[in-house]
């Protein structure tokens, strides 16, 4: 069943497209829910046409887009997460919503549902696409590293500095 979008849904297609979709898909979500249209003859006409008037909106929106992947261009992400006893594998994992929580404190706010990332298991350097539209789109790589990396120098510092000090409350108790 070919459907013409009314809005950018995500993973399936941009406002204005034309896309298939399996008939129960279209006639059950999209249609009611005012996402789509049948895409009969008479509907693409009337896509043409509205293309034709729209082509200077939709080319501010792309340089728009385009403006925004130049201020991200050289941006990179650098996630820190616990990691076992390996030190590889992290617990849970790195996904979208990190990225965009790290590209927020850097001043750069993304919507988490654009980012295009598998789910990082492992630390390591990553690549994450940031889809700004449907002709622009930004690399921005992801670095993971180990939260507790540095940390196993002083963690075994601590014990000996702790030690003495438990021993000298028990001394007196024994006095």
């Amino acid at each position: 069943m070919e459907i013409i979008l009314k809005e950018d849904i995500i993973g399936l297609g941009y406002k204005n497209d034309i896309v298939n979709v399996k008939s129960g898909y279209g006639r059950n979500y999209l249609i009611p829910q005012g996402k789509g249209v049948i895409a009969s003859e008479s509907a693409k006409k009337v896509l043409a046409e509205n293309l034709k008037q729209q082509a200077q909106k939709l080319a501010k929106i792309k340089a728009d887009a385009e403006a925004k992947a130049a201020t991200m261009e050289g941006a990179s992400v650098t996630i820190a997460a616990k990691v076992a006893a390996n030190g590889k594998t992290i617990y849970g994992s790195v996904n979208n919503i990190m990225v965009a929580a790290e590209l927020a404190k850097k001043g750069i706010e993304v919507d988490r549902k654009i980012i295009v990332m598998k789910d990082i298991k492992e630390v390591g350097t990553y690549n994450a696409v940031v889809k700004l539209h449907k002709e622009v789109s930004v690399t921005i790589p992801v670095t993971v590293v180990g939260e507790g990396e540095p940390a196993p120098a002083a963690e075994e510092a601590a014990p000996a500095v702790e030690a003495p000090a438990a021993e000298a409350p028990e001394a007196p108790a024994e006095a």
